[in-house]
């Protein structure tokens, strides 16, 4: 994992500003859930104010500038780099979550943009159906069943699970092993680059959120969620307001187990 994960919010933020007004009593109890996972809150507020002004005055104010000098297809290139240049990670996890036919196309995606996309550039493997795929060994812990663990916030949020991603992301980046004088401006483009392309995200965030830290912190566990199943997350917190549905089906069978089922029947 390089720079481009400093100041990293979700890319669900405008999806959660919509779902947090609009799940009422489900939020409720996701809410407790998530709070029982964040036993180290008061640490990980002090890190976040500290981390927010920082960004307000120091990295905010340089991602804009960088976005007012260079024009989108610039950005979107550098964006295409840093993203093929992350891949190998992404690789190793497709296997080690068991997802071979992935990560065949994945090596195919890495091998055509690293060559015809000159160094990752230009993304010429979406267009001819092989997407861009997001895996890390936290989504890979996952799937072999180990727990996410306490919410943390360093720098940017994550889990006691998520953590563990920086290992191999970093031994897997080739900056790495180069000297700092190349490892650390790139490092540092990535995270303006990445500051950038999030700076309407994290807007919308500072207006729709009461409380921004908790809005972040529910964001990045639920994207995680999102990311862990493959876009397809479990419903939670919903079957006890909408019920089975062949229940809703009985509601009028005159069996006299209304009061049994448990369910309201407004006469």
């Amino acid at each position: 994992m390089t720079g481009s994960h400093l100041f990293k919010l979700p890319k669900l933020l405008i999806l959660t500003a919509i779902l947090s007004l609009m799940t009422g009593c489900a939020t409720t109890q996701n809410s407790e859930t998530i709070g029982d996972n964040d036993p180290l809150e008061p640490a990980n507020r002090v890190v976040f104010n500290v981390t927010e002004t920082l960004d307000k005055h120091l990295i905010k104010p340089i991602a804009e500038k960088y976005v007012d000098t260079l024009p989108v297809p610039v950005r979107t290139s550098v964006t295409n780099f840093f993203n093929n240049l992350g891949y190998l990670n992404v690789i190793l996890n497709d296997f080690l979550q068991g997802k071979v036919h992935q990560g065949i196309t994945d090596i195919l995606r890495f091998t055509y943009n690293s060559t015809f996309g000159i160094a990752g550039l230009f993304d010429v493997s979406t267009p001819i159906g092989m997407p861009h795929n997001v895996e890390d060994f936290g989504q890979t812990l996952a799937t072999w069943g180990v727990d996410q663990g306490s919410y943390l916030y360093l720098i940017a949020p994550t889990t006691t699970r998520d953590i563990t991603d920086q290992v191999p992301s970093t031994l897997l980046n080739p900056f790495f092993y180069m000297q700092g004088l190349i490892f650390a401006p790139i490092s540092a483009l990535s995270a303006v680059n990445t500051r950038a392309n999030l700076l309407e995200a994290t807007k919308i965030r500072d207006e729709a959120a009461l409380d921004r830290y908790s809005f972040t912190r529910e964001a990045y566990l639920q994207q995680r969620e999102f990311l862990i199943h493959d876009g397809e997350p479990p419903a939670t917190g919903y079957d006890d307001i909408f019920g089975d549905a062949s229940d809703v089906g009985n509601t009028g069978s005159g069996t006299g187990n209304d009061e049994e089922s448990g369910m309201l029947i407004i006469e």
